[in-house]
This record gives C-alpha cells, sequence and structure tokens, in this order.
C-alpha cells in the first residue's frame, strides 16, 4: 500500500513560484515570471542580487506566459491574448517607469513576433492580419514610438525569414499537395529559390542568418532521413553539412549572440546530447554537465556572451534554474519553479524503446508509483493501474524530465506512460510521415502496442488502463474509447476533436495558408474520398462503442479545437443514454491558463479516475474556489463534485 503523502494539487497545477528566467542584454538584469496577487507577471532584479525583485507588469487576468527582453536593455516584451481566443496582442513595458504600449492595438488581430536585431534594439518585425484574417502582413515597429512601417503586403506566403539587417530575404509559400515552395525578392517580384517535398516539410525550415547575411541556417531532412544542419550559401545555394544525428532530427540551436554563428546544437532520441561545432564553448559544456543531473537548456545569454542563464530538466525535481558565468566557469544557483515541490518524493522517469507491431521503434517514457518498485529494476513489484497520457499536437513529442501529470499520477497509485507514436516529431521524417493518413489507425495501433508491453512487462494491470490527454492527446481519448473500447477503463479528454470534419472546417483563418499541412497528412475535407477518411477516423462515428466512463473538459473559446467538437460527442452520448462528464470553462481556449481553472479540472479529473482505477485522491477541497467551470452534464457522477458546486452556489 502507498502510504507515501499526497502532493497537494495546488503544488502541481498552481502558477510556478517563478519560472522562465531571462537576462537582459548587457547583463544588468535578470527578469522571470512570478505571482503577483494571484496572476503570473514579469518580475525584474539586479543580475548581482536577484533577491531585489519587484514586478513590472500588471496583468490581472489570465497571467503573462511568455517574455523576453529588447535588445533597448530598458524593454521587456510580451505578449497577451483575451480568454484563450489566440489574437495575440503584442505589449513592450519600460523596466524603469513601467509605462506599458501594446504595440498591436487591434481588435480580433493575431499578432506574430518575428524578428529582433541587436543592430536595431528599438525595433520589431512583426505580422499583423488586420487587414485580411488569412495573411499576416509585415511590418516594422518601433518600441518607443509604436509607429508602424509596412514592409511586404501579400496574399500569398505562409511566413517570411528577416535577416539580420531587417531585410526580406525568403518568403515561404505551400504547395497543394502539401510541400513548401521558398521565394527570394528580386525587385518587385519573387524569384523560386529553393523546394521543399511534403515528405521533408516537418522535418526542414530556416533556422537564421550568418554575421554577413549571405549564409543561411538551415534544418533539412532532403537527402536524409533525420534533420541535419546545413550551412547555404544564398547566392550560390552551396551547402555544407554542420551536424547530424542518425537518430534524432536536430533540437536546440545555440547561436553566438553577435557573431550568428552557430556554437552548439542538440539531438534528443531518449536523452539530449549536444554536439559542440565551436570549441571555445566546449569546456562551457563539460563544465555545465557537472552542475545537475538533468538535461541543458541555455535559455537566455547577454550580448558580450559572459553570462548564460541555464535550466535543467530533471525527472525528480523542478526545473532548476542557474545564471552561468562564461569567463570564470561558475554557476551560480537562481531558483527552481517550484520549491515546495522539493518536499516530496518525486518518482523517477524511466527512458524505453518499445517495438510496434509493424517493428517500428517508439521511444517513450513511464513514471510508476513511489515505492511500488523495491528492487529498482523499472517493474513494480506487482502490476498497477496505469494511464496512457498521449501528447497532443500530433506533430509534436514527449521528452524526458519533470511532468506535472506523472508525477501526480504517479503520486495517487497508477504508472503513467507517454509513447511518442508515429507522426511524433524529432524521429526523423521517415517515422512522421508513417503517421499520415492514420490518425485513426495505425496512430492508435502504437498507443495500443505500448498499452500490451506494459500489460507484458507486469506494469500495467489488465482491466486497469485509462486514457488521458489534451488537443490531440484528447483525440487520443476519444478514439480509444471509441475505437478500442475494451482498452481502457475510462478517459479523460482536454479539448480534443470528435468530427475531424468539422474540425478541418473550422480552423482559425490565418491557418488556412498552410492548410495543406493537414490534408496532405489528415485527410482532404474538400473531397468525397477525403471525407470518407476524415469519417472513418472521427470518434463521433463511433459513439455507440462507448462503454467507460468519460470525462471531457473544454475551453468556450478554443479557435483551434471549437468547444463544438466537444458539444457535438457529449450531445450524441446523451442522445443514446452514454453517460459522459462535461466541464466548460467561459474564459479559457486550447487548454487552461488560469491556476484555478487548472486546479478545479485536476479535482474534478482525479477523482473520476479513482471512481475506475481505485486510486487514491485528494478531495476537492477549494480546489474550484475561483475557477470559471460550468459542468452542464454528469457532474453527479463524479464523488463530490455536485456537492462542491452546490456549496459553491449557496455561498
Amino acid at each position: 500500500m502507498n502510504t507515501l503523502p499526497l502532493i497537494p494539487r495546488k503544488l502541481l497545477f498552481d502558477n510556478p513560484e517563478r519560472t522562465q528566467a531571462r537576462l537582459s542584454p548587457d547583463g544588468a538584469y535578470v527578469s522571470w515570471l512570478a505571482p503577483k496577487a494571484g496572476v503570473l507577471n514579469v518580475w525584474i532584479a539586479p543580475r548581482e542580487n536577484p533577491a531585489d525583485a519587484r514586478p513590472i507588469t500588471n496583468d490581472a487576468g489570465r497571467g503573462i506566459r511568455l517574455h523576453n527582453w529588447a535588445y533597448t536593455n530598458e524593454h521587456i516584451l510580451y505578449i497577451q491574448d483575451k480568454n484563450g481566443d489566440e489574437n495575440w496582442h503584442v505589449y513592450a513595458v519600460n523596466v524603469h517607469t513601467q509605462a506599458e504600449r501594446d504595440l498591436t492595438p487591434f481588435d480580433g488581430v493575431a499578432a506574430q513576433i518575428i524578428s529582433q536585431s541587436d543592430k536595431y534594439p528599438a525595433e520589431l518585425i512583426i505580422g499583423l492580419n488586420n487587414r485580411n484574417p488569412q495573411w499576416h502582413d509585415i511590418y516594422r515597429v518601433n518600441l518607443l514610438t509604436g509607429e508602424l512601417t509596412l514592409l511586404l503586403e501579400h496574399d500569398r506566403f505562409a511566413g517570411v525569414d528577416v535577416d539580420n539587417d531587417f531585410h526580406i530575404r525568403l518568403a515561404q509559400q505551400m504547395t497543394p499537395d502539401g510541400g513548401m515552395d521558398l521565394y527570394a525578392p528580386d525587385g518587385d517580384t519573387w524569384t523560386l529559390w529553393d523546394q521543399v517535398p511534403q515528405s521533408d516539410m516537418l522535418t526542414t525550415g530556416t533556422a537564421g542568418f550568418d554575421r554577413t547575411n549571405q549564409k543561411i541556417y538551415v534544418q533539412d531532412s532532403r537527402s536524409r532521413d533525420t534533420a541535419a544542419l546545413l550551412e547555404i550559401d544564398l547566392a550560390s545555394k552551396a551547402s555544407t553539412l554542420l551536424a547530424e544525428d542518425p537518430r534524432a532530427d536536430l533540437g536546440d540551436i545555440l547561436h553566438h549572440p553577435t557573431e550568428k554563428h552557430i556554437q552548439a546544437v542538440s539531438f534528443t532520441y531518449a536523452r539530449k546530447q549536444w554536439q559542440v561545432l565551436d570549441p571555445s564553448i566546449q569546456a562551457d559544456l563539460d563544465f555545465l554537465a557537472t552542475v545537475a543531473n538533468g538535461d541543458i537548456n541555455i535559455v537566455s545569454r547577454t550580448l558580450d556572451n559572459r553570462y548564460w542563464v541555464v535550466a535543467y530538466s530533471m525527472d525528480v525535481s523542478p526545473t532548476r534554474y542557474y545564471v552561468y558565468d562564461h569567463q570564470t566557469h561558475a554557476a551560480e544557483f537562481l531558483f527552481t519553479d517550484r520549491p515546495a515541490l522539493e518536499a516530496y518524493a518525486l518518482a523517477p522517469m524511466h527512458a524505453v524503446v518499445i517495438p510496434a507491431r509493424d517493428g517500428l521503434n517508439l521511444v517513450s517514457y513511464y513514471t510508476l508509483p513511489a515505492g511500488s518498485d523495491t528492487n529498482g529494476d523499472g517493474i513494480p513489484d506487482q502490476p498497477v493501474p496505469l494511464v496512457l497520457f498521449p501528447h497532443g499536437g500530433p506533430w509534436a513529442r514527449d521528452f524526458w524530465g519533470y511532468h506535472p501529470y506523472h508525477q501526480w499520477l504517479a503520486n495517487r497509485g497508477y504508472a503513467v506512460l507517454s509513447v511518442n507514436f508515429r507522426s511524433s516529431t524529432g524521429f526523423g521524417k521517415a517515422f512522421i510521415n508513417a503517421g499520415d493518413f492514420q490518425w485513426g489507425e495505425k496512430i492508435m495501433e502504437d498507443q495500443q502496442d505500448a498499452v500490451k508491453w506494459a500489460i507484458a512487462q507486469g506494469i500495467a494491470e489488465p482491466g486497469a488502463v485509462a486514457v488521458m490527454g489534451g488537443s490531440f492527446g484528447g483525440y487520443s481519448t476519444l478514439a480509444g474509447l471509441t475505437m478500442f473500447p475494451e482498452t481502457f477503463a475510462c478517459g479523460v479528454d482536454i479539448v480534443g476533436p470528435s468530427n475531424l470534419i468539422t474540425l478541418l472546417e473550422t480552423i482559425p483563418p490565418y491557418w488556412k495558408p498552410v492548410i495543406e499541412l493537414f490534408t496532405s497528412r489528415v485527410g482532404d475535407h474538400r473531397t468525397e474520398e477525403g471525407r470518407a477518411l476524415l469519417t472513418k477516423h472521427s470518434p463521433l462515428t463511433y459513439v455507440d462503442n462507448i462503454r467507460s466512463p468519460l470525462l471531457i473538459g473544454q475551453g468556450a473559446n478554443d479557435p483551434r479545437v471549437k468547444q463544438a467538437e466537444s458539444d457535438q460527442i457529449v450531445q450524441s452520448m446523451q442522445a443514446k443514454n452514454i453517460p459522459v462528464t462535461y466541464v466548460l470553462y467561459p474564459d479559457e481556449g486550447h487548454g487552461f491558463a488560469r491556476p484555478q481553472n487548472n486546479l478545479s479540472f485536476a479535482a474534478v479529473a482525479e477523482a473520476f479516475l479513482a471512481t475506475r482505477l481505485e486510486g487514491r485522491y485528494e478531495p476537492i477541497g477549494a480546489d474550484f474556489q475561483g475557477a470559471s467551470l460550468q459542468i452542464p452534464e454528469g457532474a453527479n457522477l463524479i464523488p463530490g463534485v455536485a456537492e462542491t458546486l452546490d456549496q459553491l452556489n449557496k455561498a
């Protein structure tokens, strides 16, 4: 029996204490995100005295999720939307006066930050779809005045590459078959410069310019399987191979802050490995490998390259941040993002390669309940309930390291398994492309094979397996319960699509320039054959097959997976008298940003899983307070949920 104390949900799903550390370009300040009155805001402190920190933003709503420094050394940049609608505004705030400017003050517009350059510290290159929602025109914006200067108005390009002098050098246009053509400006016209076939689209792309702006770095899988790093001369198109790995695609890229050449790159198969290209930083990477037992992430550097912020991804510890002095080879601990977790026994994450039925290798990660594996061989003393946790995307991947859901569920008594199924990124184009048109077939079979492996290894208890995930992981939940009903005891779907036709018909307008990415890999909703395939792969088609309890979480403002995706399957289940619990958040989008909402859904999900897997659960307590959750269906199916809602409504 697991007698370890329950880790409070609040420590896992509330705001981090501090996170996302960044250095000002001159090294005078360090910044991070931290709560102010319970909402994530930007704080800064002198680099030499982090304890002297103060907030410089005053967000009182969803919180700030992403920030960075402008090269002025006086401005922080951040983006913010409204209630999850993903219509991002770009803000600049002066760190001395706290004066804030909305650089993109347009309603219903999804602004993009495209480029910064130390040569033009008070300016940015941004994209705005204020003229036409489908296309982002390119502007130069002044941080000090807010003045916008139009650089390119167009109705054809999915994106552009801007060099260090803020000149547009290349533009990308998708082809009808799902590939990409790259064009170079030639006076008032555009000349075809290069082409990327559909098979290489997800593993090939540009990665910045050298100092002279005459060479471009490219992540490239053409003529090979895994994405390598190439340097290409823009004029002659001569290419030089700089780095490659036969098992993994190019990952992190470390450019010199001012010289712009690439100093090191990473490749991640099961764990991250660095390749050093510039010998001058070999000693730095060697030293950093001794500082903490985790995967190294270099997240910020000063312009003079003296100071770095290094974040270590750990499995049994929250992320650890250090300020590293390149000159003295010394690392000073800054903070962990969730220090209260250090009082609890976190469970190690195991990396394993699981063979699929057709021989494909599936790099996977699993976590066991603490205390269940007394001899440390990676197998519990007896099989335990399992939660399969597929990632979103599907063009994304799982990594080794701290994972809040793994730690939460393992603490409650479950093994947790995350599998990189075909379509996952990072393992070469053949692995990604093996998932084309396979959403409801081989991708799901990979997940089934992972579950069967866990049962065969003695990890998972047969008949006590759940599936839980968000976005494509939510789709995996719905597909699992409808297409493989005998496998799963229950499922938790967070913003997952149920009908692939309506999913593609309602994508955000600014995704339409890349619609062929979906139609060439998922199915074409514009053709009869494509619609037949999408119907075949849609969980909504098989609602009659559902035999196990289902919990659904949805943000009402989700621009990617519209609320209708959850409404449709809930309504179909209601019509067939199949029990379902539906949790709706009117102030959320594609996933839950407000910590009160995260906590409330975790509380519901925890009690839900316990009803079928018989794990431990923390009472709901105060975890609904401040949340916007509405439960239009099935509140009474989960212990404590209806009662807690009634108490809140009476208060």
